[in-house]
């Protein structure tokens, strides 16, 4: 095999690939790129850590064609260090690969392509296109609350929901909930005949990868196709597929209360000042713990915000719009400003029962077409 890459195409399509290598692992060729080169300018990329892979196809020059494993960080650097704009790979029968570039040569071994796993196939009938920008946006309110190593696998990542036009994303990690339905345009992509109404949960590392993936730009379109196990998103050149966690998520409409006893309005870049500067006591590390409760009193049209250490206090106050009983309640500081910061109004409105309730924010003005709802249990506070 000998391909004549561009040495800066290259390394930008060997950055959203990085993802999918193993670090650790007993199977040298998941650590490694595989590199599929058709004559005369046809060149496909792919790493798979056998739960998520990356594939990308460019056009190099392709003097002689073949499949090699290559490990993909000594690739990466190897790339990164070469002087002048091409770099010619070379590999032989021996399994040597060989980098060129101007008077540079740097020689690594190199694994044959059939050493690679088969990828998964996506063997399926459900398909959707949906703009990326939108895709995007919905997976950003919903991320912060997704559990990481919870009990319940379910729980590991964001459950998606299509039902026609109307898309709807949750995560909850126990703690918190947060919930985002949007109605917008999806064309169907799979069989014809097939109604898009189908739900599946992405795992929490490939919901990460995906976000950094997904443009913002309103141009661009993702087709996504779903099988029982498997999932794989087209984003222009570049595929990016996993594995789907197995199993029933949770009956979220039954956790989220309906009704409270307090409700307030309050402008919420104003309170995330005050967190952020409550942030300053409740996340210093004391003793080798974090400290992030913070305490909210809901007194008359007052919000007082409190917070306090051995490191120090903090103390603001906000006006607010209140019904209701007063109520003093505590909250992981933290989990306080993410939910907040994923809520795209100006004014939120939450509603609260008593101390050791659940809480819900959400926008104070409604949309016809969008929705969010952020949840969030308190802590209990010390005498």
């Amino acid at each position: 095999m000998k391909i004549v890459f561009n040495r800066q195409s290259i390394s930008e399509a060997i950055a959203p690939l990085m993802c999918a290598v193993s670090n650790k692992s007993t199977v040298p060729a998941i650590e490694g790129i595989l590199i599929e080169a058709v004559e005369p300018d046809t060149c496909t990329l792919t790493t798979y850590d056998l739960k998520m892979g990356v594939q990308i196809t460019i056009h190099p020059e392709v003097i002689e064609g073949g499949s090699y494993v290559i490990n993909a960080q000594k690739f990466n650097q190897t790339v990164k260090v070469m002087d002048g704009d091409e770099v010619t790979l070379t590999v032989d029968d021996k399994l040597t690969a060989t980098f060129e570039a101007g008077k540079s040569t740097h020689k690594m071994n190199a694994l044959r392509g059939s050493d690679f796993p088969e990828i998964p196939r996506i063997l399926g009938n459900k398909g959707f296109v949906v703009n990326q920008a939108v895709l995007k946006k919905m997976i950003s309110k919903v991320s912060h609350a997704m559990g990481v190593n919870d009990q319940r696998p379910v729980l590991n990542g964001c459950y998606f929901k299509i039902v026609e036009d109307n898309l709807l994303t949750v995560a909850c990690d126990g703690f918190r909930l947060a919930k985002c339905a949007i109605s917008t345009e999806m064309t169907n992509a799979g069989d014809d005949g097939v109604p898009m109404n189908y739900s599946f949960i992405v795992p929490v590392k490939t919901v990460g990868e995906l976000q950094r993936m997904l443009l913002d730009s309103e141009e661009e379109d993702a087709r996504i196709f779903v099988s029982r196990k498997n999932i794989l998103m087209k984003l222009g050149d570049l595929n990016f597929f996993s594995c789907l966690i197995d199993g029933d998520y949770i009956e979220y409409d039954h956790v989220i209360l309906s009704s409270h006893r307090i409700g307030i309005e309050v402008d919420k870049n104003a309170l995330l000042s005050a967190l952020d500067r409550a942030a300053l006591i409740t996340e210093e590390k004391i003793a080798g713990s974090v400290r992030s409760h913070v305490k909210l009193q809901i007194e008359g049209d007052l919000l007082k915000i409190f917070a306090n250490s051995t490191a120090g206090s903090t103390y603001d106050e906000l006006p607010i719009e209140h019904e209701g009983d007063d109520l003093v309640i505590a909250f992981n500081n933290r989990y306080l400003i993410d939910s907040l910061r994923s809520c795209t109004a100006d004014r939120v409105k939450i509603s609260l029962t008593s101390a050791l309730t659940s809480i819900n924010i959400e926008p104070v003005e409604k949309s016809d077409d969008h929705s969010e709802l952020f949840f969030l249990l308190p802590v209990r506070m010390k005498e």
